[in-house]
């Protein structure tokens, strides 16, 4: 039996898992026609494109509502950067963390009513956010239940949300970005059948009333091992910083006297740099293994903000305008290619790290983690800026 870091890897519930793949090979279907593979793809691309996308581009809204802060007789009249920020920080925590249950409720429920309500739950809360006059009701509706619905575009929508912000207000922006569109595609996206034989074998016993509650728990062995708990500590530090430069890059690029056009234009050039490298990216980390190429990228993400975001902020004194220019430029680009590759490849990498049968456990866990180091981090980054106070 193979043993690492005091914990079994692979033989531990082999032959329960043996005796499914067993029941799949014996009732294997035929694949899904080339129309049903398309419609997926299409679903897949509307649910994420819809609810995903529009979360990270909240720096758009962070620069609405700071602008508005200035302002007498608004929503966020007064308010600090800091508590602004905490309305997209609420959304990415509740999302990260509501992920374990999102993934209980789909092999108990099957995928189409959990991404249905998921599309109910963001559309409803968008137009509710719409609605709010207080920013506690912002904090509540575009954070907290926005956050709920999309736990279960990135290029395009930040141009859009400016463009509909700036004719017709930016609470249209909200209802428009809050079109009930998800839940038509989540109605496409059913698991395959032979999938649904292994996750009826999973779910075997677990009463479909109460199961919803329930969440894999971390085997005691593994929570205990160095492994485990190195990567809690890598998964909460990372997540504490990771939101801070898209949602706070627009508005420090507004403060340095870019139009609000560019600003926007900036968050775009880092979204279609991610869009791009996350092809590249994937490609190698199959070549040169998923761990390398994990620390790799992060290990870049956050050199390119101490030598590229930092050096920018000395526009007009250390550094000439033309330099911060480009230095803005290049760290929008490095910063999508590298930073968001730690989204895509943490998970593939906890495969190899703890073996297929803890995956489950150990991703929930960890997400939770996720979640409560982005609800410290971006919030407590905001008090740093000048004039700034919890």
């Amino acid at each position: 039996m193979e043993e690492e870091n005091g914990f079994q890897i692979y033989n531990e519930g082999a032959a329960p898992e043996r005796a499914v793949q067993a029941l799949v090979t014996q009732n294997e279907l035929p694949p899904p026609t080339q129309m049903r593979q398309a419609m997926i793809v299409g679903a897949g691309f509307i649910v994420m494109f819809m609810a995903s996308a529009i979360i990270f581009a909240y720096g758009v809204y962070q620069v609405i509502y700071e602008e508005m802060a200035k302002q007498p007789r608004t929503p966020f009249t007064g308010t600090s950067s800091s508590i602004i920020s905490l309305i997209g920080t609420l959304s990415i925590t509740v999302m990260s963390m509501g992920g374990p249950f999102a993934m209980t409720w789909a092999k108990l429920y099957g995928p189409q009513p959990v991404i249905m309500s998921g599309g109910i739950v963001f559309g409803l809360n968008c137009i509710l956010a719409s609605l709010s006059e207080y920013v506690w009701q912002f904090a509540l509706t575009q954070g907290v239940l926005v956050g709920m619905g999309t736990s279960c575009g990135g290029m395009i929508w930040p141009p859009v949300l400016r463009a509909i912000s700036s004719h017709i207000g930016f609470r249209n922006a909200l209802r428009i970005s809050g079109c009930l569109v998800i839940p038509l595609a989540g109605f496409t996206l059913r698991w395959e059948p032979n999938f649904n034989t292994k996750v009826r074998g999973q779910t075997a016993g677990i009463s479909r009333k109460t199961g919803w509650v329930n969440v894999p728990l971390v085997n005691w062995r593994v929570a205990q091992s160095k492994t485990f708990v190195l990567q809690a500590l890598g998964c909460f530090l990372q997540s504490s910083g990771y939101a801070t430069p898209p949602f706070f890059y627009a508005a420090f690029a507004r403060s340095l006297g870019y139009s609000e056009s560019m600003v926007d234009n900036f968050i775009t050039i880092s979204n279609a740099a991610n869009f791009v490298s996350h092809i590249v990216i994937g490609y190698m980390a199959d070549k040169y293994g998923r761990l390398n190429v994990l620390f790799l990228t992060t290990s870049l993400s956050s050199i390119a903000v101490f030598a590229v975001w930092l050096p920018a902020t000395y526009a007009n004194t250390a550094i000439s305008g033309t330099a911060a220019d480009v230095l803005l430029i290049l760290f929008a680009i490095l910063y999508g290619c590298f930073g968001s590759a730690y989204i895509s490849l943490f998970p593939a990498s906890l495969i190899e790290l703890f073996g297929v049968q803890y995956f489950t456990s150990v991703n929930g866990a960890l997400y939770l983690i996720r979640g409560v180091g982005a609800l410290l981090g971006t919030p407590l980054t905001g008090l740093l800026l000048p004039g700034q106070s919890a």
